[in-house]
């Protein structure tokens, strides 16, 4: 089942605090980016935030689960946690901050 675009608006919505949110659609599902980092997918209507020390820490109890078949385990953040836009940007950023800057495409040569 896809995600629909409503959800991950409101997403981005509440986590703008935590600098550049954007989202880009992939397969039906939500690939979520601060800053240039992904740190999220939004998959089923679901949000799955990439595991980190720091992000784990602040989200306190919550599962980790694959957002699809074959995926490593992500934080599992329930829709309820979502409408705090202050917390929810602050997880963001603390995960933002905890991930590598992403590698430079390479550029093809012929």
């Amino acid at each position: 089942m896809a995600s629909q675009q409503s959800i991950v608006d409101a997403i981005i919505v509440a986590a703008s605090g935590a600098g550049d949110v954007s989202a880009r659609k992939m397969f039906g599902e939500y690939a979520l980016y601060c800053d240039g980092k992904l740190v999220a997918l939004v998959c089923d209507d679901q949000l799955f935030v990439k595991p980190t020390d720091a992000g784990r820490h602040l989200a306190g109890a919550v599962e980790d689960v694959p957002p699809y078949a074959g995926a490593k385990p992500s934080l599992l953040i329930p829709s309820d946690r979502w409408q705090d836009g202050a917390w929810l940007s602050n997880l963001i950023r603390v995960t933002t901050d905890a991930l590598p800057l992403p590698k430079p495409k390479k550029t093809k040569t012929r």
